[in-house]
Formats: structure tokens, sequence, C-alpha cells
């Protein structure tokens, strides 16, 4: 299908850090970006997945074959840019159709000074990195009407060499807001978009590691007024709010450069308040109850992952986006595994014996991907209910 777009998009060149070049199209803004190199199954949510903060300084490969045939829109974006480093993708198909479309996916890498590259062998691709595991990379977007010399070929090589490891990386400060702000937009429903929550029953704060906007807006629909704040906001300015809940969020980079988030989390789960956590939020919770992390070498990012519930035997398929995990046999005496990858047997889930805290390694809140593990939130509320009510029976007791 791109043979016909040969001599209306410029020509592109992906490079890996082992020396692996692909030529190909480019679909997006002129110039090199470099980021780790990953690939992702889901078959829709491309406007989701670039949007994600969890993919800051990643360059995403998606397996699908044919990516933007339903163009963008407006609503479809978990922040308020393109926060991946790079697409690569196989097909760019000539017509985008949807009732809801408002740019292409071309018109909106451009836009956004997205380097992207299309024509790419993506099986092959994923192929290379399924054997020899995530990488650094390269995407150099040529003007019109240049070539990909070997001099280019050998730069791009270069610039996916010199880029840095995500070991040791903290991008959560990174991405992270600058300011608290309040949160109060529900899920989108069709034919009404998104709604307001005017009548919350409790209130949540939350930490932004790169939260995702699907995960406030499920929060919010189920009764929470959300403040969002910083990822460097001490406990004690979180507790001054008074929240019956704090959520931890998702986010990228690794997780124990966070030292700020790790004290922050132990002092907060350890006032009982309930706590709960999402990607990132879920190492940071880890770390704080002294387990350990490790950089994965085959990185989980898609949105059919099977994940099993140990309690109840249940599997879900998952949303995932993730490249570090935690070591299953460094969990404290103070913690149990509650989720395991069918895929790998990596830890997914976790929760405290003593407090109402527990945190989930996956992306619950579907975007993209599917709704099945999305009870999480529910768990997350019903002890919020049950701490409020404890903190008001224990109210009443004093006062009587």
């Amino acid at each position: 299908m791109l043979l016909s777009l040969q001599g209306t998009f410029p020509r592109a060149i992906l490079a890996l850090a082992d020396g692996t070049v692909f030529l190909g199209t480019s679909i997006g803004a002129a110039g090199t970006t470099v980021g780790e190199v990953v690939f992702n199954t889901a078959i829709t949510g491309y406007q989701e997945i670039l949007t994600d903060p969890s993919y800051l300084q990643q360059i995403v490969t998606l397996t699908y074959p044919h990516i933007g045939n339903y163009g963008v829109n407006l609503e479809d974006v978990e922040a308020d840019k393109v926060q991946a480093a790079g697409l690569i993708v196989k097909d760019l198909p000539l017509i985008a159709s949807n009732f809801r479309k408002t740019a292409t996916l071309s018109e909106y890498l451009i836009a956004n000074g997205t380097v992207a590259i299309a024509g790419v062998d993506t099986r092959k691709l994923t192929r290379h990195l399924r054997t020899k595991g995530a990488q650094n990379g390269a995407i150099v977007g040529l003007a019109a009407g240049e070539q990909p010399t070997q001099v280019r070929i050998d730069e791009a090589i270069a610039a996916a060499q010199a880029a840095p490891s995500m070991a040791g990386l903290d991008l959560a400060k990174v991405v992270s807001t600058r300011q608290a702000y309040e949160w109060t937009e529900t899920e989108w429903k069709l034919g009404a978009g998104y709604g307001v929550q005017i009548t919350p029953r409790f209130h949540v704060v939350a930490y932004d590691f790169g939260v995702k906007r699907n995960i406030l807006r499920m929060l919010a629909q189920r009764g929470a007024r959300i403040t969002v704040v910083p990822a460097q906001t001490p406990a004690a300015d979180v507790l001054r709010l008074k929240p019956d809940g704090v959520f931890l969020s998702n986010g990228p980079g690794d997780p124990e450069p966070c030292d700020y988030a790790i004290a922050a989390t132990r002092t907060l789960v350890d006032t009982g308040i309930p706590v709960f956590g999402i990607c990132l939020g879920h190492q940071i919770m880890a770390l704080a109850a002294g387990a350990q992390t490790f950089k994965m070498v085959h990185t989980h990012h898609g949105a059919n992952h099977p994940v099993k519930d140990l309690d109840t035997g249940r599997v879900s398929i998952t949303s995932q986006n993730h490249g570090f995990a935690v070591h299953m046999e460094s969990l404290p005496a103070t913690l149990r595994a509650t989720h395991v990858s069918l895929f790998d047997g990596t830890l997914q889930g976790l929760e405290f014996k003593d407090r109402p805290a527990f945190c989930f390694q996956g992306h619950p809140e579907a975007s993209p991907g599917p709704h099945d593990i999305g009870y999480l939130f529910d768990r997350f509320v019903a002890l919020i209910e049950k701490h409020k009510a404890e903190q008001q029976h224990k109210a009443e007791a004093v006062n009587a």
C-alpha cells in the first residue's frame, strides 16, 4: 500500500544500537529521535498509546500491520501531547475513515513534531526484539528529496548507540505535572462524550508519575473528588489535604531512582489510609515495602496479556506497558502476591497483609485494551468506604 506513497512522503531510516537497519518512509516530522525500541501488540488504540506518558523516551513498534485507518480525534488522548519518542509501523492506509476523525495519523504526528517511519517489516523487527530484547534505536526522518546514504545510516546507528539506557532513569519527575490540580471528568459515553463528577462521595489524592487520563476518569466515575499532585510531593503535604485514599499512578522510567516517591509511599501506607498503585506506582509501592525491582529483557507492551488472580483463579486479558518488574523472590513478609502474568510468570499484583494498600502492574483502565481488570477500581473504592466507616465509628466512640 505504501508503494503508491513513494514520491509523496520522504524517506526514513530506523537504526538499532546493535547495527540493525531498516529503511522506510517518513510519515511524521523530519528530524532524528532516539529511545528504547519496544513493540506493542494492540490492534487498535494507537492514539492512546502515543499519548501514554509511560512511553516517554520509547519508540513504539506496532505489530498490527495496518495503522492509521480510523485517523485521530480530540478525545482519545491520555495526555495533552504525544509522549512516545517515535512510532514504527508497517503500512499506513491511504484513507482514514471514522465519524469521530479530526485528522489523519500522519497529520497528527507532524503537528506534534513526532518522528515516525512506515514501510518497515515489523514482523522481522519484532522477532529481533523478542530474541535480543528491547534496545535503543533511532529514527531519522529525512528531508524531502534526501536519500538514505551510508553517511546518514551511520549517523543513525551512532545516535542509537549514544542514547541513554532506560535503567537508572528517573522520568516520573520529568513528565509529572508542575502544580496540583483538581480532576472531575468522568468516563466517555457514545453520544454524550465525557461527563463531570459533581456529587463526589470521597476525596482521592493522585500522585502524577505520568498519569493517564482514563485512570482519573474511572476514579471520578466511581465517586471520587480527585486532587492530582506532582510526583515529588511530600507525604506531609498530601496528608494536609485530608484524603480518603491515595493513588499512585503509572509512569515511565526506572522506579528505583524515585526515592522521593518511595519515601512518601512508605509514610502514607503506614498511616492506614487506603493506597492503590498502578504500573510505576505498583513498583514504587513494592520498593517502599522493601522489595526489589529489575529491568526486564522482554518488556510487556500490548492489550492481550493474560493475568491470573491468585485469590479467585480468574484469568483476565489485560493491557500492559512496562519494562521493569518486581522480583517475586524479594517480597518481604508484609506483602503477598495477588496476580501473576501467564506469559512469563512475572509478578502482576501485590497487597499488604496488614494495611489497606494494594497495587497492580498492568493498566486496568483499558486505554487501549480490555476492561477485564477494571474491578480493581471497585476494590479501591470498597477499601475507602470501609476506612471512612471505621474512622466515623472511632469518632463517634470518642464523642459518646
